[in-house]
């Protein structure tokens, strides 16, 4: 009992909870762009779906890596992490641009299909995927330095 006593602990007070959160748009960005790739490359629909409920996925993350690593960085660094402001503002995009893609290709399912929009469609994948990683480069310089 006293190993869950401080596992629980260990979890919810004493090692930040960002770190744990913020690997999953990391991944699920990842796994959306590569996916929507196979798409392309194989013309699969499924694949397609496969990349659509990755990036649904990857927005529903980030609200989750966003909450936490405000409060991470109001209890470790008093509300100044470096890069604190930029990573907002990125996640902020990240969120957008990973909720709009989901929302669309919701309402329309022939997105990938149509040749006006795919294009467009392809290219929030691997933005998004671009903008994720670029956020966790800045949290690596925030535990590791520049």
């Amino acid at each position: 009992m006293d190993f869950f006593n401080r596992l629980i602990t260990a979890l919810t007070v004493t090692h930040p909870l960002h770190p744990m959160i913020v690997h999953f748009p990391i991944a699920l960005t990842g796994a959306a762009a590569f996916f929507i790739l196979l798409a392309l490359w194989k013309r699969s629909a499924m694949l397609e779906q496969a990349a659509f409920a990755n990036i649904a996925l990857a927005s529903v993350s980030t609200l989750a890596a966003a909450a936490t690593g405000m409060m991470d960085n109001i209890s470790n660094y008093d509300g100044a992490a470096p890069n604190a402001s930029i990573k907002i503002a990125l996640a902020t995009l990240l969120l957008i641009l990973t909720s709009a893609t989901a929302i669309l290709r919701a309402r329309n399912s022939n997105l990938f299909e149509t040749p006006s929009s795919k294009p467009w469609y392809v290219a929030a994948y691997f933005v998004s995927f671009g903008l994720a990683a670029v956020l966790g480069f800045l949290g690596g310089v925030i535990l590791y330095g520049f």
